[in-house]
């Protein structure tokens, strides 16, 4: 059974966890160890993701395949972008399943559950910033009807950025 809800403040241990875990899997194949661990180590600490749980805009969304926490996702409501003339946009910050739940539709039905809550926010559209090297990513928001409308050098740690496409999708 699949189940998707809204993290609470109770879940950042289980989010921190989760979210080393896949930014690793994903940007180690192309980034040097020290810089993917430098922004983990930032990004994913326990005392960022309290203070983003202060602010209104975030919100974190958990999917569990049979009770087990198998993907997030992070959108900011309200954040626009100087590649979209479009306002009032949600950006998508973080989307990500684990690997061993690849195949399984879990993404489709994450995302088809963050685009109907940020309609129901009046958001008019959502961005995202995609690691260009990132084939299957790329696929699955191409499918989804995103487009890329400009790259961005992602910023991975003081020494390292990565180059990412950025992507739109319209409501």
């Amino acid at each position: 059974m699949i189940q998707i809800r809204e993290a609470t403040f109770n879940d950042i241990t289980a989010i921190s966890k989760l979210g080393s875990t896949t930014f690793l899997d994903t940007y180690l194949p192309n980034t040097p160890k020290e810089a993917v661990e430098s922004f983990v180590e930032t990004a994913f600490a326990t005392d960022t993701l309290r203070s983003e749980f202060d602010n209104t805009n975030i919100h974190y969304f958990l999917i569990f395949s049979d009770e087990t926490l198998a993907g997030y996702a992070k959108i900011v409501c309200n954040v626009s972008t100087n590649m979209v003339e479009e306002t009032q946009l949600t950006k998508l910050d973080r989307f990500y399943v684990l690997k061993e739940f690849h195949g399984q539709k879990l993404g489709a039905q994450l995302f088809n559950y963050i685009i109907n809550f940020s309609r129901e926010k009046q958001q008019n559209g959502i961005w995202l910033y995609v690691l260009i090297e990132n084939k299957r990513a790329l696929r699955f928001y191409k499918k989804n009807n995103f487009k890329i409308v400009g790259e961005y050098d992602f910023k991975i740690s003081e020494t390292r950025y990565n180059p990412n496409y950025v992507m739109y999708l319209s409501f």
